[in-house]
């Protein structure tokens, strides 16, 4: 059974957000908030059969690839940082956390492209309207979750937090697959939501501070399928680091 996603207009994404901690946008909501047209964004999908293998996975898995890069974003600039390692701390990752993950970079096929910065400025003004304006440090993470081992597992972690301030996860699409259900849940209360993203470009953005998300499970509806996603994390005054 899928659940269909709370979708909240752009202008009430912000009250939504203080409400409840949490909203999902629709493609057009998303492109709005951010004054992006669709084809432009469209023209980043094909990058995400270019993803190499995460070698990281402490659960033997073969079935997530990735990319990821690091940007500051200060007002509608967005400037990229030398590469550097993905980490967080055990306590909001225990499966990976406490371990430099140094993952190939997002190709300049992404980056070079105009729509790449009006989308992250654009969530980090959202951000900063959340939070207050400031320079905000910007984790960026290419994901594809296949079912080359019968099952793929977006965040093996289970439910989590970050660990940063805001947190947007972006799909891009998803093919012969069953399963990769959303779940949010208060981080300190009773309640919880469950709903699917399928619609290209729908977005789900989260206040780090007050929620914990998880993604479920995927299984296979023909030979193979897998579901793609960008996820930007967004951390006031650093990145995380060791």
């Amino acid at each position: 059974m899928s659940f269909s996603p709370p979708v909240t207009p752009p202008l009430e994404v912000l009250p939504v957000l203080r409400a409840r901690g949490y909203a999902v946008l629709s493609r057009a909501g998303l492109c709005e908030l951010v004054d992006a047209p669709a084809h432009s964004l469209d023209s980043l999908l094909p990058t995400w059969n270019d993803l190499p293998p995460d070698g990281y996975l402490r659960d033997g898995g073969r079935y997530r690839s990735r990319r990821h890069s690091c940007f500051v974003v200060d007002g509608a600039s967005v400037t990229q940082v030398p590469h550097r390692a993905h980490w967080q701390p055990v306590e909001y990752n225990a499966l990976h956390g406490g371990l430099e993950r140094w993952f190939e970079p997002i190709t300049p096929a992404v980056i070079s492209q105009a729509v790449w910065s009006k989308l992250l400025s654009g969530l980090a003004r959202c951000c900063s309207e959340l939070k207050g304006a400031q320079p905000w440090y910007v984790e960026a993470h290419q994901f594809r979750i296949d079912t080359t081992d019968g099952i793929g597992r977006p965040t093996p972690e289970g439910a989590h937090r970050d660990g940063v301030d805001f947190v947007a996860v972006l799909l891009m699409g998803r093919q012969d697959i069953k399963g990769g259900e959303t779940r949010v849940f208060e981080a300190a209360g009773p309640q919880g939501i469950r709903f699917t993203l399928t619609e290209p470009w729908s977005a789900l953005l989260l206040d780090d501070e007050r929620v914990i998300h998880e993604s479920t499970p995927i299984q296979p509806l023909g030979e193979k399928g897998h579901r793609d996603t960008l996820v930007l994390t967004f951390r006031a005054k650093g990145f995380q680091g060791p």
